[in-house]
């Protein structure tokens, strides 16, 4: 598959996650697919397990937005946030693509944090 083809497969995948449609969200996966969380060291194995453990989220997304998607060939990284009631996680994906579909998906969540002072001269903060 092209990269045009992918990309689009990709913002379809996004797009349905953000709406909790759980059929397109995961029908960018083979049925082998493998996706790990490696803060929790948890791995999981095929689109079924994956849908279903997604789908029984004891709290769906309040919000949920793309930041960045880039790549080429068969691997793609997303950047997004996505809020779960009053936390906000920052959410990388990393996607391996085999033929048309995903083969592997690592992703990375990391809570928001207050910036601390003493930095405050060198930066800006994002709205």
């Amino acid at each position: 598959m092209d990269s045009h083809n992918i990309r689009v497969a990709i913002d379809q995948h996004w797009a349905a996650s953000a709406a909790g449609d759980q059929d397109t969200e995961h029908a960018i996966y083979h049925d082998d697919a493998v996706c790990e969380y490696p803060q929790s060291g948890e791995i999981i194995r095929g689109r079924s397990n994956l849908q279903a453990l997604r789908s029984h989220h004891p709290g769906k997304p309040s919000g949920f937005a793309v930041h960045r998607i880039t790549g080429e060939g068969h691997l793609w990284i997303t950047e997004y946030v996505i809020n779960y009631g009053a936390t906000r996680s920052h959410v990388v994906s990393i996607m391996e693509f085999r033929g048309d579909k995903v083969a592997r998906e690592t992703q990375y969540f990391a809570d928001s944090f207050d910036a601390p002072a003493w930095r405050a001269q060198w930066v800006s903060l994002q709205a």
